[in-house]
């Protein structure tokens, strides 16, 4: 009885607030006129055109867009170009635990105009009614959103209280403008930008002044001859008509959908992407949208087109590739002149489509693999950079810190690797291939497709023994020349970077990446990830990274004597369930041979570290290196100090801070440091805490910026350093670290927190300007 009440309560809560916000609307209506989208696109040369992107879009990209711009944006309000601006925003959610799966809205693909969005369901931030100054004004949702924060602004307190709710589970509140009347006197302290600093006088009068005037926005500058050029060459090049260049430009456009491909190295210059098209090259590109880059067309013939990018670059999704002539000839000398034949395209079957192992059988896995190499840092950033702006479904099964090597394509030169891998497609079969919906596999369907594969791979690890081919020279050493060679990964919570070199001391695992794992890795968190996706592939997504992580782990550990490598590997998973156990433990019997590794200590890890390394120096890069940057012996060794600390008394760091140092000279240096938490083991699907070992924690620091969504920020001097390493070092408790950022920290409260904000964008700029993009805000901590 007490259910049923429950829920008639419910039901005449939602049709009470249905009729409220009916009332609103026809109220507007008679007030203001009925809505209708409107044409706010206007020339780059116009008096309009020229104030929106000199005047207003800085004040947007760095107060509106560092939290407005991925999928998570709050309310899906992207603010990082017209279009999205335009478009408005909706209450419902990307990132959830859904049954079925959600209609994808991706900005420029899903829908073109904003008329289509509003048919969806979203609802405009800037008037739609009759266009006058007054009404733009009292009807626009960002301007009233943005006075709320000028009548309200932040107090005194250094950490907020009150209704503000900063978790990334919060429940979202995305009103309409017949709904802000409500909103604002329930919330009065939630104008924008949310739970920070306020507009200033000048930066709010610039936004009123545009908003008033109908918020025209400016359209690209036109493409320079230059650019079109390019583009000509590279879709003439993509679109021959010979089953090789097509199957190239498949594989080609699956690997780099989600990429920034760029022209040249100016620093403001302008990006594209790659998009499959119903018309080819010269006519108006029709792009094709489908859910996965592997999906079925619906058309005979797929042209691969360039396209401007329109949005502003923000870290968290830039993936720079350059496309210059060099890549052509690199193309040409890996798809077509090798002597490979394709009788036959492969089509778009549901049950093969998401199978690179199937699809790609023609070309031979060294040249798959050497694609992948060559640019290897990008396509790993991929899973971590791509689609996915909450990445707990993957990055939950990731230690927080470990570098990664890669097996030599010269490996994989036999047309019997690639007949081997086609037949082990079953066994390879990754979640993607079939559509979201909750699976039948389980935990151990995967595992015994697993064994399989790793059965059959023995025999040719065996061959390879005999060759005495399992040694270092397996390890692909970068041709001599090539960074790629060796990564390391961060993990920060839900987010990641991925870096090129051997950043910090040496971690407690590693990963060595043969192409197998490299391709599972790209279909099942790239290609074959779907953010729109409901809980099942959500969850089958993760139990399968597991074994990719295992096999990467294995494939390191295969370096060790063959009595170590349990051992090893016991110490990554202490307290893993039973299954896990088992599973690991049979992996070295099933597909190991004697390492050819010569060993002349019994700190086996250590060595084999201390040999890669020399291994690969010639290509290590050094650009996270302390003291490569003009600092004092004294400050590099201070740094030092403060990056070796360990233990427990840095488990109240956040996963990401970023530092200004300013030296005695009054020279700024640029630092982040980045906390690296402990755990037993990182299998746990739902409670990852449990694993916690904190003091197994260890802190990085590096010079610039890694991580794309910053905790907080501190700003010291080079003579605070060693009381700052001394304050951490003696944490116990919250109020402990409350009073170290009372010292050093500028809080999200602080009103040099904007400054500060803008310098760091500035410096990292100046420092990787193809590299660079916006942070993202939505992570910073109320401490």
């Amino acid at each position: 009885m007490l259910q049923q009440t429950h829920r008639l309560l419910w039901l005449f809560f939602l049709v009470f607030l249905a009729g409220c916000t009916a009332i609103a609307v026809h109220k507007f209506d008679q007030d203001y006129g009925p809505e209708q989208t409107q044409q706010r696109m206007v020339e780059l040369e116009t008096p309009d055109g020229e104030y929106y992107f000199h005047n207003v879009k800085p004040i947007l990209d760095n107060r509106c867009v560092v939290c407005h711009g991925c999928y998570d944006a709050p309310c899906q309000l992207k603010l990082s170009s017209p279009e999205g601006i335009d478009r408005g925003l909706s209450k419902d959610l990307v990132y959830a635990s859904r049954l079925v799966d959600a209609e994808p809205s991706r900005l420029f693909e899903d829908y073109q105009t904003t008329q289509q969005w509003r048919e969806k369901g979203f609802v405009p931030v800037l008037n739609e009614r009759s266009q006058s100054a007054q009404v733009n004004l009292e009807a626009g949702l960002v301007y009233r959103m943005l006075q709320l924060k000028q009548k309200n602004p932040l107090g005194d307190e250094k950490i907020l209280t009150g209704d503000y709710d900063f978790s990334l589970s919060r429940s979202q509140y995305c009103p309409s403008i017949e709904e802000y009347g409500d909103f604002s006197k329930q919330h009065p302290s939630w104008g924008m930008p949310y739970g920070l600093q306020g507009l200033s006088d000048e930066e709010f009068g610039t936004m009123e002044h545009w908003l008033a005037n109908g918020a025209k926005m400016a359209a690209l500058k036109p493409l320079t001859d230059a650019e079109q050029k390019m583009i000509n060459i590279w879709e003439k090049f993509l679109n021959q008509d010979s089953n090789k260049h097509q199957l190239m430009s498949r594989y080609v456009y699956e690997h780099l959908f989600l990429q920034h491909l760029y022209f040249n190295d100016e620093p403001h210059g302008r990006f594209f992407t790659i998009v499959r098209s119903k018309t080819p090259p010269g006519e108006k590109v029709d792009r094709i949208s489908t859910r996965r880059p592997y999906d079925e067309p619906g058309v005979k013939r797929v042209y691969y087109r360039l396209i401007s990018e329109k949005a502003t670059i923000l870290d968290k999704t830039h993936i720079p590739y350059r496309m210059d002539e060099a890549r052509i000839s690199r193309w040409k000398a890996l798809f077509i002149e090798p002597n490979f034949n394709v009788a036959q395209l492969p089509g778009y079957a549901k049950d093969t489509t998401g199978n690179p192992f199937i699809t790609f059988r023609d070309i031979p896995p060294n040249i798959r693999s050497e694609f992948l190499l060559d640019d290897a840092q990008l396509f790993i950033m991929g899973f971590i950079k791509g689609s996915v702006c909450r990445g707990e479904v993957a990055l939950n099964s990731i230690e927080d810190r470990f570098w990664v090597y890669f097996v030599t394509p010269s490996e994989l030169n036999d047309k019997k690797v690639s007949d081997f891998l086609a037949k082990q497609s079953n066994n390879l079969r990754m979640p993607g291939e079939s559509k979201s919906a909750l699976s039948a596999f389980t935990w151990r369907e995967y595992a015994k497709m697993q064994k399989h594969y790793f059965d059959a791979k023995s025999e040719i690890i065996e061959k390879l023994a005999l060759e005495d081919r399992i040694s270092l020279n397996s390890i692909w050493d970068g041709n001599g020349k090539n960074e790629n060679a060796a990564l390391t990964v961060l993990r920060h919570f839900d987010n990641a970077t991925v870096v090129k070199g051997l950043v910090g001391k040496p971690p407690k695992t590693a990963w060595v990446i043969d192409y197998p794992l490299f391709e599972r890795i790209h279909y099942l968190l790239v290609a074959g990830f779907d953010p729109f996706g409901n809980i099942g592939h959500q969850f089958m997504t993760r139990l399968y990274m597991d074994f990719l992580r295992m096999e990467g782990e294995f494939n390191f550990v295969a370096f060790l004597p063959a009595e170590e490598r349990y051992k090893e590997m016991g110490y990554w998973y202490r307290g893993a369930d039973d299954i896990i156990q088992r599973y690991i433990k049979e992996m070295p019997e099933r597909a190991a041979a004697p390492t050819s590794v010569v060993y002349k200590t019994t700190d086996y890890k250590k060595e084999l570290f201390q040999q890669l390394d020399k291994r690969l120096e010639p290509v290590l890069s050094d650009q996270y290196e302390l003291g490569l940057q003009g600092i004092s012996d004294e400050d590099k060794s201070a740094l030092q100090q403060l990056a070796d600390l360990k233990g427990k008394h840095i488990a109240l760091l956040p996963d990401v801070v970023f530092i200004r140092m300013t030296d005695e000279k009054g020279k700024e240096f640029f630092y982040s440091l980045i906390h690296n938490r402990g755990y037993a083991n990182v299998t746990s699907l739902l409670d990852e805490s449990k694993n916690r070992l904190p003091d197994e924690d260890t802190l990085t620091i590096v010079p610039g910026f890694i991580g794309a969504y910053p905790n907080v920020f501190w700003d010291i001097t080079s003579a605070d350093v060693d009381a700052l390493r001394g304050q951490i070092a003696s944490m116990e408790t919250e109020p402990d670290y409350e009073k170290l950022l009372d010292n050093y920290g500028v809080r999200r409260t602080s009103k040099q927190f904007w400054a500060l904000s803008d310098r760091f964008h500035e410096a990292y700029k100046a420092m990787s300007p193809l590299e660079a993009g916006l942070f993202d805000y939505n992570r910073l901590e109320n401490r």
